[in-house]
């Protein structure tokens, strides 16, 4: 899923260390490699993923507008009451659907690799509290290896919004190096939902 205005994020199939993978190359980019789908609450389990990092980006923070990058994201887009939403959150959806044709999620959780923050971490999108963003890595100490994750959902969605999750309505890898204007480079293995 490209965004308005940003250079793609390349994807492609490849194999590292031995593992089949999706290759994501970022230069000054960003977008998504997304899968739609539709997981009902009573239904949502456990996601396993894994990802490999060559390089953490020098400068990147989550938790600020200017240096929000992250070299991996597991993102996840969940239905629920948009009538709920602020003024500001309204008005963002709107300009989502008009740049994009589809509205902002009610709510979207991303799994991600920080610089400094430590694991378990919930740190709120700059732009929007819509999207929470929880650290499942962190530091440089586990580069070049396969990190393998298993997550409850409902209770990491639970814990970033404090409420009970709606249906789980897409998955999407995202590597990105748009703001800090650098270049990253990852690798994502399978994922499952059980």
């Amino acid at each position: 899923m490209q965004l308005p205005g940003k250079r793609l994020t390349s994807y492609s199939l490849g194999e590292q260390a031995g593992l089949a993978a999706v290759r994501a190359e970022a230069e000054s980019s960003v977008s998504m490699l997304r899968q739609p789908l539709r997981v009902e609450p009573q239904e949502m389990g456990h996601l396993a993923f894994s990802w490999n990092v060559p390089a953490l980006i020098d400068g990147a923070d989550v938790g600020q507008r200017q240096s929000d990058d992250s070299p991996v994201r597991l993102v996840l887009a969940f239905d629920g009451d948009r009538s709920t939403f602020s003024a500001k959150n309204a008005m963002l959806s709107e300009l989502a659907h008009a740049m994009t044709g589809e509205p902002l999620p009610y709510a979207t959780l991303m799994y991600v690799w920080c610089n400094t923050r430590p694991v378990g971490t919930v740190v709120h999108s700059p732009r929007t509290d819509r999207i929470r963003k929880l650290v499942v890595a962190s530091g440089p100490q586990q580069l070049n290896q396969w990190l393998h994750f298993r997550r409850d959902v409902r209770a990491d969605f639970e814990l970033a919004f404090g409420e009970a999750p709606g249906a789980l309505l897409a998955i999407a890898l995202m590597t990105d190096s748009d703001n800090t204007r650098s270049n990253a480079l990852a690798w994502y293995g399978g994922i499952a939902l059980n």
